[in-house]
């Protein structure tokens, strides 16, 4: 794992310089730890069906399906989903969106151009459809597209993706290598950062991929870790972040690993929102808080008002 540190200083060092030379990104201060300072993000654990919870919020935060203005970005897909149209029609069906148009290129000069990008002038929000995370970073990263989409962000839109459209939302490109989504830390590692400072994994509980990000994280600590399950989603706006959906969220916090992190078990009583392990799940409707890395409780009624149930037990 020393490699791994090593690694992760070097492609950072290497990152920054690059980016401060050639892109056409503009970088402000931010006063959010992670999430977006403007609009909201969306992000999918793949697999979302008809979940009409995370279809219902995506077309709200859009703007409602007769006033939305929607890209659907088909480049993970490959490049015959440039031609094919299930995909977007898929995505109309479920929002009952008017105005969607599909976004497709694999080549860089491409997406370098102002006559590319027109669709996103007006775009209301952008959709990042699955596939191979590292397409979108060789499509995308660093070029006038890359801006068009944090420009999205910066007018109050959304930007939502599912599987690979999820992990490419983060700022670290987690199993980027173009030789398989097995390889973890591969020869793509910068995702397009809509998500700062963190890495997403997804279809997290049917790949049995729960362990995957503990020891990444633990070397690499100022990152937030989340891993979502399949029809399951977060909606993070500033640094708030909650679960929609039908399963679970894993967060992986460098406290929590190094178990400093809230005890699951305090004086013979649970508590449902910490974790004796190196990561804790999120269930649907519980909330984050990203810059302090703490659940956001709910307050609860007084014990004397609530009928206990065998779930108490």
């Amino acid at each position: 794992m020393k490699k791994l540190s090593i690694f992760l200083l070097a492609i950072t060092a290497f990152a920054f310089s690059a980016f401060a030379q050639s892109s056409p990104i503009t970088v402000k201060k931010s006063d959010t730890r992670h999430g977006p300072e403007k609009g909201s993000l969306l992000i999918i654990g793949g697999n979302v069906g008809s979940q009409r919870d995370i279809w219902d919020k995506f077309t709200e935060l859009a703007g409602g399906k007769d006033k939305a203005v929607l890209v659907v970005v088909t480049t993970a897909s490959g490049d015959s989903a440039a031609f094919d149209k299930k995909g977007v029609e898929e995505v109309k069906r479920q929002t009952g969106i008017k105005n969607v148009t599909l976004f497709h290129t694999s080549d860089f000069k491409e997406a370098n151009s102002e006559k590319f990008i027109a669709p996103l002038k007006n775009a209301t929000a952008v959709y990042f459809e699955g596939g191979r995370q590292w397409r979108i970073a060789d499509s995308y990263l660093n070029t006038l597209t890359h801006q068009a989409f944090i420009d999205v962000l910066n007018r109050g839109g959304v930007i939502a993706g599912s599987s690979a459209g999820a992990s490419i939302i983060g700022s670290f490109l987690w199993r980027g290598d173009t030789k398989g989504a097995q390889i973890l830390v591969g020869d793509h590692t910068q995702g397009l950062g809509f998500l700062k400072n963190s890495a997403i994994d997804q279809h997290l509980l049917v790949r049995n991929r729960q362990f995957d990000l503990v020891d990444f994280i633990r070397k690499a600590p100022d990152l937030i870790g989340i891993g979502l399950n399949e029809a399951t989603a977060v909606l993070v706006q500033r640094d708030t972040l909650q679960v929609l959906g039908r399963s679970f969220v894993a967060i992986y916090d460098y406290n929590t690993i190094i178990n400093n992190g809230e005890k699951h078990v305090v004086n013979n009583r649970e508590d449902f929102t910490a974790s004796n392990g190196p990561f804790f799940f999120l269930g649907i409707g519980q909330k984050y808080d990203l810059a302090k890395r703490q659940v956001i409780k709910e307050v609860r009624r007084p014990a004397n008002t609530v009928a206990k149930t065998d779930d108490d037990q």
